[in-house]
């Protein structure tokens, strides 16, 4: 993702039978609606870069679940005469599914959820 590398992110994923819930999206299910949700966050995206704290893993035969929290920066396109959009932070927290295959582990579900901070926590009770 941080790349770019679309190749390398649909290797990722297993062939059948996938789901992925990006922040505040819908359930994404099959190859073909996880990839393009990822083509279009990445064709819209400049740059990212994740830093992952908290990470928890757990394997149980075949079936790995790890847990943890995508400390996330990123940035869209540049203004004019700019070299870089304006930079975002973001707090997810994901869990992710992956399957032993032959080839090795394939992702099989991605769920992340925002984490929300102190100050829009405050604001959701002003607005209530």
């Amino acid at each position: 993702m941080e790349r770019g590398d679309f190749d390398a992110l649909s290797g990722l994923w297993l062939d059948d039978e996938i789901s992925c819930v990006h922040p505040g999206w819908p359930v994404l299910t099959g190859r073909g609606e996880v990839l393009r949700s990822y083509a279009l966050i990445m064709s819209h995206t400049d740059y990212i870069q994740f830093f992952l704290t908290d990470t928890k893993v757990a394997v149980i035969g075949d079936t790995a679940v790890v847990t943890c929290t995508e400390n996330i920066l990123s940035g869209g396109p540049a203004e004019e005469g700019q070299d870089l959009g304006p930079l975002v932070g973001q707090l997810v927290v994901a869990t992710n599914v992956f399957r032993r295959t032959s080839e090795g582990w394939r992702l099989w579900s991605h769920h992340g959820s925002p984490v929300l901070t102190e100050d829009e926590e405050e604001e959701d009770e002003e607005a209530a």
